[in-house]
């Protein structure tokens, strides 16, 4: 069955619940950088935030901006909208990506036109979605040499 977008109804953008663990990751984004955090003693980067090193549980870190460099892992190209939100922007992907730092994050491969590999080097582009500012990745090949 197939809905005509006009009688699709706006549903309301699934925002990122807000905790105070978080918040310097989203403010990064806010200002057009994308951070992770680095282990103090161990020197293990991860994502998404935690109070500890998920390798060695420690509690001494540092918050590290990204390079913007990353590589494809995986991803899943979704033909049904599981959140009324998407149901207009289907298909759409959602992808594993690895930052040259060694973090990996879930995010979305845009302006790929569904060519995308494994171990496909991406850029990060930071793209606003409802007010919210967000980590998602193009394939470098778009990006200017």
């Amino acid at each position: 069955m197939t809905i005509a977008a006009e009688d699709m109804i706006e549903a309301a953008f699934p925002a990122p619940a807000p905790n105070e663990m978080a918040a310097p990751y989203w403010r990064a984004l806010d200002e057009g950088r994308l951070t992770f955090q680095r282990c103090s003693a161990c020197a293990n980067a991860w994502l998404p935030p935690r109070a500890e090193c998920p390798r060695c549980l420690s509690r001494e870190w540092q918050w590290a901006t990204a390079s913007g460099a990353a590589r494809l892992v995986s991803w899943v190209v979704y033909h049904h909208g599981y959140h009324d939100y998407y149901a207009t922007r289907l298909p759409y992907n959602v992808a594993v990506v690895e930052l040259a730092e060694g973090p990996r994050l879930i995010s979305n491969v845009v302006d790929a036109a569904g060519k995308l590999a494994i171990d496909m080097p991406l850029r990060l582009t930071i793209q606003r979605e409802a007010g919210v500012a967000l980590a998602r990745f193009t394939p470098a090949s778009n990006q200017a040499k």
